[in-house]
């Protein structure tokens, strides 16, 4: 019997199923199951998806996969932060000083982090409905997607710097790859983007409207899929491009040229400098500095230092890094006081250590990137070494 019989079905953190198309292919669909957490990811989920991801890449009767989050707010507001705030409590107060002794946090970045992988390289078309707010670990989830929907009410963001972590979950990667200097605006600020602005920064790649889930599921039993799986990819762009539409340019886009200008430079510390003496009326750029002021100052620095180390890295090897910083993070980091501030106290006064960018220099960074595992004996020592290519037919 399968692990989703084995339970209550409405509360299954994932909800799993199989629709047959006209020709007798199935449709294998995810649903993220915890609409009153805005389907924050949490570790069951991350084991569930990870196992039936791993069926359905093995099963030559599914022709794809579709990804979504229940409830009508959110496909995945980031990771299970209250679970993890328990476990780096534990930690500390058993006097731990080895980052992998915190059990919990190193099963969690395991399993999120090799879901997240094997969406990048799954072989199978993904179609990810990015609807309602996607951020932090939904940004993982979705941005390895073959295919990334966003709609008129998507918000997409990392905001790690508000709870003392760094853009992870392959952030380190993806943040580079936003046009110009946008990649580290974003990393700063926790700057939210619309449909538009995230198509622009290459964080999704076609807008429906919402209203046309439902259209778009019913197409894909009609679609001719087949054995060959370059052609799914092709035949599931195909449906999209039938109820595509054009997203409006967002703020990100319109303010481009400034960004690049803010964002210039290797000097961390001029970028925050200019970043908060701007003096403008724009509601978008004030909240973006807002953000910044009231963040972690080694967020600011672990995300900088991140991006700079893992552009032309494969992204199994940022993966690997990633998992390195966050367990330094939630070993003896901010990531703990940032949670409490935000989620547990809500005081909103985290006392951040680093308390200035100052003293977040360069090789305080370093030591949390400092790895004590040595070469194959990494915990995900065995992800492959190069780097997936994302493929639209």
């Amino acid at each position: 019997m399968s692990r989703e019989t084995d339970i209550v079905v409405d509360e299954a953190p994932v909800l799993f199923e199989e629709r047959v198309a006209a020709n007798g292919m199935r449709i294998g669909i995810a649903t993220l199951n915890a609409p009153r957490t805005l389907n924050g990811f949490s570790l069951p989920m991350a084991h569930l998806l990870l196992e039936k991801l791993r069926t359905w890449a093995n099963d030559d009767g599914v022709a794809m996969v579709v990804l979504q989050g229940a409830g009508e707010k959110a496909f995945c507001a980031g990771g299970d932060l209250h679970s993890l705030y328990q476990s780096m409590l534990a930690y500390r107060q058993a006097g731990h000083a080895d980052i992998r002794q915190n059990a919990y946090a190193a099963e969690f970045f395991d399993v999120e982090y090799r879901v997240d992988y094997l969406i990048h390289a799954y072989a199978k078309p993904i179609l990810c409905w990015g609807h309602g707010i996607v951020m932090g670990g939904g940004i993982g989830l979705m941005s390895g997607a073959s295919h990334r929907v966003v709609t008129e009410r998507s918000k997409l963001a990392f905001p790690e710097i508000t709870v003392g972590l760094f853009p992870d979950v392959g952030g380190s990667w993806l943040l580079p790859r936003v046009p110009g200097s946008g990649g580290r605006f974003l990393a700063l600020t926790g700057a939210q983007l619309n449909a538009g602005d995230a198509i622009f920064a290459g964080l999704a790649d076609v807008h429906v409207a919402d209203a046309h889930r439902a259209d778009v599921l019913d197409a894909l039993q009609t679609a001719p899929w087949e054995a060959v799986r370059n052609a799914n990819h092709h035949h599931l762009t195909t449906v999209l491009q039938r109820f595509a539409s054009e997203a409006a340019a967002g703020p990100l886009q319109r303010n481009a040229e400034l960004v690049d200008v803010l964002c210039d430079g290797e000097d961390l510390q001029k970028i925050v400098d200019r970043i908060t003496a701007m003096e403008t009326e724009d509601d978008w750029l004030q909240a973006a500095q807002k953000t910044l002021a009231a963040g972690a100052p080694s967020s600011a620095r672990l995300a900088f230092a991140l991006q700079a180390r893992c552009a032309d890295q494969p992204l199994a090897d940022v993966y690997r890094l990633e998992y390195v910083a966050a367990l330094h993070c939630a070993a003896h980091g901010d990531f703990a006081e940032g949670i409490r501030a935000l989620l547990v106290d809500k005081d909103r006064t985290p006392r951040w250590n680093p308390a200035t960018l100052a003293d977040a220099t360069p090789a305080w960074a370093e030591t949390y990137l400092t790895s004590p595992w040595l070469g194959d004996q990494h915990p995900l020592a065995d992800l492959e070494a190069t780097t997936p290519e994302r493929t639209l037919a």
